[in-house]
């Protein structure tokens, strides 16, 4: 490769590095914000880490297949502990070194130095077993997955393909790594056996990753013993071990250039696998806030037809009390027709009689009548709140009990968190209303209301108490200008004849009164039916509003994040199609 091509490689790597490192950058921040799983998280953190760093090959498999004697006969020397039993309970680390050494690190994992030419190239980790008694043990395995570059894994001829490395094999394909399978102690085996078992690797390997994969069988034992002895003997237990395959692939094949696009490829794995898990969490998410979102509309549509049934009802239960004045004016027809006429002309002149006839006929039990109506009203008014209540109540309960994600994080500040706090805030104050619900004291306070208003208005003095006191206080001035108009001074000036007018005039002046007095208590009661409708709808709005707030700004985050993850699967597949092309 001239000078000029290898520029022109360097700067292209040095470009998908830059693109590489930005994109994972980018998704860390995105699983920040969608409180993704910490294993992800920490495995998207450690591939920005090792993007630059030396090559990894990882040595997995389960303990007694003979990871450590792999890697032992790779080296030449027995530089790692082998054994029965899961000897290996740290990471080891193998790489690189002037003479050899051990240093054992803070996080627990294993430092070996040795003076291997092609280690300058690249880095050995021995995991402990996958199927290791002491459960930390795998997790340390797991955990250093994500960070491979290449994994080797170690199956025993004896026992190969176990479920256990079937389970861990569908892990390794989660974080999208290319595997190459070891199947060691082939010196147990016929050639027939040995054929037959590689066959078996390959089919379950294929069906385990889906692709096809190289398979290696070797004996770690007999190239172990070929390395110390010489001459023909060498030769034979060395050709015996097969382990001239597996050299020439570590040392030929995964050449600079095919280093280089595992190496810049392993971190796509770790990116696609979390990719995957932000898509999810952003779906799942959008999920739960269209459900929250729902049950909001379905709240304010609850909220919206109350307010129109309890209106339409208003109209027709207010009709009772018109009913009521109607039927007063009707019996002040009656009283004029029978009272105000020449036969009674003894009883006009007294002024007295013809107040309290007006008074037990005409007026008769009409305030009465009127605040029964007026009660019966308020209990209606209070009933239908706390049944709203109660309806919002079993919304936001039925919300709270959406299934929770099993990504969603546990931080005491994180999305479902906060969502739960301020669903059960809603919760809780429809559950006090309806709990502290007491109906006397919700009437008493409705009652007053009423009254004030009622007392306010032009036609009343202040000081009138209760609805009953102020229809009188309104009737009294009714009844004044009726027996005004029909006084005996005013007979006795006028004459006998004038009679049938004084009549018509007050019936048309008590249908007058009586039309002001019903319009005035249908504006008025109105006037504090739409306060208290308005007062108890702005309530049940204000316990929402905080939860209602939170999920619309939530959900208008998530469909900027969702937007944002659709690019990067785009970008994604442009930094794969450019690594694939080196």
């Amino acid at each position: 490769m001239n000078t000029s091509t290898r520029s022109l490689l360097d700067a292209h790597v040095a470009a998908l590095v830059a693109d590489e490192q930005a994109f994972l950058e980018q998704l860390h921040a995105l699983l920040v914000q969608l409180e993704g799983s910490d294993s992800v998280r920490k495995a998207v953190r450690q591939a920005l880490r090792d993007v630059t760093d030396l090559f990894l090959l990882v040595v997995v498999g389960e303990f007694n297949a003979g990871k450590s004697a792999v890697i032992n006969a790779l080296l030449g020397e027995p530089i790692l502990e082998e054994g029965v039993t899961p000897t290996t309970a740290h990471i080891h680390l193998i790489r690189y070194g002037e003479r050899p050494g051990r240093v054992e690190t803070s996080d627990g994992m294993v430092i070996v130095t040795y003076p291997a030419v092609w280690l300058r190239h690249m880095v050995l980790v021995d995991t402990p077993g996958t199927n290791a008694v002491i459960r930390r043990h795998q997790e340390v395995t797991e955990e250093f997955i994500p960070r491979s570059d290449l994994v080797l894994f170690v199956t025993s001829a004896d026992r190969p393909f176990t479920e256990s490395e079937r389970a861990f094999l569908g892990r390794i394909r989660e974080w999208g790594k290319k595997v190459i399978f070891v199947v060691n102690k082939i010196d147990l085996l016929t050639p027939e056996e040995r054929a037959e078992v590689l066959a078996y690797v390959e089919d379950n390997a294929r069906h385990a990753l889906g692709m096809t994969p190289t398979v290696f069988g070797i004996s770690a034992r007999l190239a172990q013993e070929a390395r110390r002895v010489q001459g023909d003997q060498h030769q034979t237990l060395w050709n015996e071990s097969q382990m001239g395959e597996l050299e020439s692939f570590i040392h030929h094949s995964l050449d600079e250039r095919e280093r280089l696009r595992l190496k810049l490829s392993a971190p796509l794995g770790v990116a696609r696998r979390a990719l995957e898990e932000a898509i999810s969490l952003a779906g799942a998410r959008a999920d739960v806030l269209r459900a929250d979102v729902e049950a909001l509309d379905r709240i304010e549509k609850h909220l919206n037809e109350y307010a129109e049934d309890m209106r339409r009802q208003w109209t027709f239960r207010l009709s009772h009390v018109d009913n009521a004045l109607h039927e007063m004016a009707a019996r002040g027809h009656r009283f004029f027709d029978e009272t105000i006429r020449l036969g009674r002309i003894f009883d006009l002149l007294n002024s007295d009689k013809l107040k309290r006839e007006f008074e037990q006929y005409v007026v008769a039990d009409t305030p009465l009548e009127v605040e029964r109506h007026v009660n019966a009203l308020i209990d209606w008014m209070v009933e239908q709140e706390f049944r709203e209540w109660q309806a919002i109540e079993r919304i936001i309960r039925e919300q709270s009990q959406e299934p929770t994600h099993p990504f969603v994080s546990g931080d005491d500040q994180g999305f479902e968190a906060k969502r739960r706090r301020l669903l059960n805030s809603v919760g809780r104050a429809a559950r006090e209303v309806v709990a502290s619900y007491n109906k006397e004291e919700e009437v008493r306070a409705l009652v007053e209301s009423v009254h004030t208003t009622l007392a306010q208005t032009a036609l009343v003095e202040v000081g009138a108490v209760g609805v009953g006191a102020i229809i009188v206080a309104l009737v009294h001035g009714i009844l004044l200008d009726m027996t005004g108009i029909l006084g005996a001074g005013l007979i006795a000036a006028a004459g006998l004849y004038l009679l049938p007018a004084r009549r018509e005039r007050a019936r048309r002046e008590l249908v007058a009164r009586v039309e002001t007095l019903r319009e005035e208590l249908r504006r008025v009661l109105t006037e504090a039916f739409e306060q208290e409708l308005a007062r108890s709808i702005d309530g049940m709005r204000d316990a929402l509003g905080p939860y209602a707030r939170f999920v619309r700004a939530e959900q208008q985050r998530i469909t900027e994040i969702t937007r944002q993850l659709e690019g990067m699967e785009r970008t994604l597949r442009e930094i794969e199609s450019r690594v694939h092309a080196l």
